[in-house]
């Protein structure tokens, strides 16, 4: 009786099959990407479309004397014809290699490491969190987006290293309207749903949603208290990730957290921050064939590591330590802090409650300054008490501000904010982060 291979095992009879059919000096590095996964869009409160998508795909790169080129072959999921495609796939990167150059800055890890790490814990039931949904969404106006399954990720090499890394997730995006056209966003993510959980964040979107009923409160630019919630404090970064823990940006002088690393600027005590493999959906290898180990980016307010890719260990000397291609955090963390949950607007006192941001930008990026605007729902608070919603405004603050000088206190409960992204596949990207109380942030208009 025939047994269908798993996907593993059909990623490792791909791999053996490539050992077989390179020639010395050849060598090799294949990534494996696949999901398989539940698509639910939600308009009114109701479904609108319903899909699945199960796709799979391998980036086979070929090296020979420092030459190296890479192609991205759509797996069938039927192992004959896939080791054909395989097949296919070398011999095109066999005829490119003699036209490129030598890469200086290429760097195999030559050690024959193994990995195997699948996170099976069972998928919420579709027909459950749908029940839950409408029942929590009764009489409101939702707009959302609902993913759900197994996202797959495998690495070998010649030199003997295979990785393999299955994780379970979901992930709920949406938003809850007003008729006067304001809205307010939430999400939920994870790997275990809780309905209880759910409920209680579809309670608190539903009790904003209420004041945008309010007069919209004119605010003139200037400084303010404010709060960021988990979501808003994710956007400013997103940004910081961008370049701002990279060894390649540091070495060249152009990451925005260049004076941090220097010496010659800080964040409060009260921040550290760590790219926290273990226990993230994120896999413990790179997609460039090294382990990854939970590294401390910032200790207490103070540069750490910075996320060493292959390509900077070669190009500045240094140690490559598992960072990705791009050496952005894939699974970042900050410390908690103190502030209860319930004593928001009470420490908050009289200021701006803010649920999201978008359309940052760096309005100075030596000095980590960023630009952008407040979204969705953000409250005038008095007293502790939300008194009204505030129109978009812009704001114009330097990192060294909002998460130095001015931080005043985090959250004890951090929120886990996965990557919504679908382009191309589902992503395993998250941020585990509290929320930030701080003492002055800078309107502009």
């Amino acid at each position: 009786m025939h047994t269908a291979l798993s996907q593993a095992e059909q990623f490792e009879a791909l791999v053996a099959w490539l050992h077989k059919a390179t020639l010395s000096p050849e060598q090799f590095t294949v990534g494996y990407d696949a999901e398989a996964s539940t698509f639910i869009r939600f308009n009114k409160g109701k479904v609108r479309q319903a899909g699945a998508v199960q796709q799979a795909s391998l980036s086979l790169k070929l090296i020979n004397s420092g030459r190296h080129a890479s192609i991205k072959v759509t797996l069938a999921g039927e192992l004959a014809v896939d080791q054909q495609r395989l097949a296919d796939a070398l011999g095109q990167l066999r005829e490119t290699l003699p036209l490129l150059p030598v890469d200086p800055y290429l760097q195999l890890n030559p050690e024959p490491w193994q990995s195997h790490t699948v996170q099976a814990e069972p998928l919420p039931d579709t027909a459950h969190v749908l029940d839950d949904i409408r029942r929590a969404a009764k009489g409101v106006d939702l707009v959302g987006f609902f993913a759900s399954g197994p996202i797959s990720y495998g690495y070998a090499s010649s030199q003997g290293a295979l990785g393999w890394h299955q994780a379970n997730s979901f992930n709920f995006d949406w938003s809850l309207f007003h008729s006067n056209g304001q809205a307010v966003k939430a999400s939920y993510a994870g790997a275990h749903w809780d309905s209880e959980l759910f409920a209680l964040r579809m309670q608190t979107a539903r009790e904003q949603l209420a004041f945008l009923d309010r007069p919209a409160h004119v605010l003139a630019p200037g400084e303010y208290r404010a709060y960021l919630a988990p979501a808003a404090l994710e956007e400013v970064m997103s940004m910081l990730c961008w370049g701002g823990f990279s060894a390649q940006t540091l070495a060249s002088k152009y990451s925005p957290l260049q004076k941090l690393y220097a010496g010659d600027a800080q964040l409060s005590p009260l921040v550290s921050l760590d790219e926290q493999v273990s226990g993230s959906l994120s896999p413990a290898f790179s997609d460039e064939g090294y382990p990854r180990q939970d590294l401390s980016l910032v200790k207490l307010g103070k540069a750490d590591q910075s996320l060493v890719g292959s390509r900077s260990a070669a190009e500045y000397g240094l140690e490559a330590n598992g960072a990705h291609a791009g050496e952005a955090p894939s699974a970042l963390a900050m410390a908690a802090g103190q502030l209860a949950q319930a004593d928001i607007l009470k420490q908050l006192g009289t200021g701006l409650y803010i649920s999201n941001l978008w359309y940052l930008n760096y309005s100075d990026q030596p000095a980590a300054r960023l630009t952008g605007m407040t979204r969705f729902a953000t409250f005038w608070v008095e007293n502790g008490e939300i008194k009204a919603p505030v129109n978009t405004m812009r704001f114009d603050d330097s990192v060294y501000s909002l998460l130095g000088t001015q931080l005043e206190a985090l959250t004890a409960d951090r929120e886990l904010l996965v990557s919504a992204s679908t382009y191309d596949q589902r992503q395993t990207a998250s941020n585990l982060l509290p929320g930030a109380l701080v003492k002055k942030l800078t309107l502009t208009l």
